[in-house]
């Protein structure tokens, strides 16, 4: 395996980018991973590095602009963000590592950002969301003020600064302060009707965040072949605690394409 590490220079500061490239290759087509609210590149652990070898194709994390490695924003997300990464960001990282055709793989909100994209290139060729919002629920809000609350505790927010140094604030206000707003109440993943590519949505059936209505909403409003998978007994963290099965699911879907 070869770990690659490089920076993308945006008009909003360099973004950090790592690859895996697995020593047998059944195609060059990667799989582009994006992150949840809190995430970054090594939270991933060794997901991806797991998904090059058994996959037998490229994979690409990256940090979004003020996570991980990325440089620091200074002001909280609009309220479009879910929507601007497909438009604006993304874009970037496709263009600088001369990305054609590609697969999207999104956890959380990630898994929204992941659609959005697929909803504006047709150059997508598959999206996998795992526990991807696809609206706001009352258990939405609940999760993250809970989660929110266990941020008082100092010994969480030192996990928090671990992976995101002295961004670690801003990530979490990104997260509560914009899902917990009242403007952001009304907000819908509506670009999945514009996915026309093939589509698997993954959700734990215990997952904190949100119901099964995340990835029902998803599949029914997915214009091309979609499927999902409800993982049971499991959280908002299917590829961390039930990985074998994940990776079972994943590795099916992709040989299916």
């Amino acid at each position: 395996m070869t770990i690659t590490e490089l920076t993308v220079e945006t008009p909003f500061g360099c973004m950090f980018v790592k690859k895996w490239l697995p020593a047998s290759l059944l195609t060059e087509i990667p799989l582009i991973l994006l992150h949840d609210s809190l995430g970054c590149i090594e939270l991933w652990k060794d997901f991806p590095n797991t998904l090059a070898k058994n996959l037998s194709r490229p994979v690409i994390a990256y940090d979004r602009l003020g996570f991980g490695k990325s440089a620091a924003r200074h002001t909280l997300p609009s309220n479009q963000f879910i929507e601007e990464e497909a438009k604006i960001d993304f874009p970037q990282i496709k263009s600088t590592l001369g990305i054609t055709n590609y697969v999207l793989l999104g956890h959380s909100v990630g898994g929204a950002m992941a659609i959005n994209i697929a909803a504006l290139d047709g150059q997508c060729d598959a999206v996998i969301t795992i526990a991807a919002q696809a609206f706001v629920e009352e258990i939405t809000l609940r999760g993250i003020q809970v989660a929110k609350e266990s941020f008082q505790d100092s010994k969480q927010m030192e996990r928090l600064i671990k992976w995101h140094g002295d961004k670690a604030e801003w990530v979490l206000k990104s997260w509560t302060d914009i899902w917990l707003s009242s403007n952001f109440r009304h907000w819908q993943l509506n670009n999945v009707k514009q996915v026309y590519c093939p589509l698997l949505a993954i959700h734990g059936k215990d997952d904190e965040y949100g119901s099964k209505a995340f990835p029902e909403f998803i599949v029914n409003n997915s214009r091309g072949i979609s499927r999902m998978e409800i993982i049971d007994d499991c959280g908002h963290m299917p590829h961390k605690t039930h990985s074998e099965h994940i990776l079972v699911i994943i590795k099916s879907f992709i040989a299916e394409l």
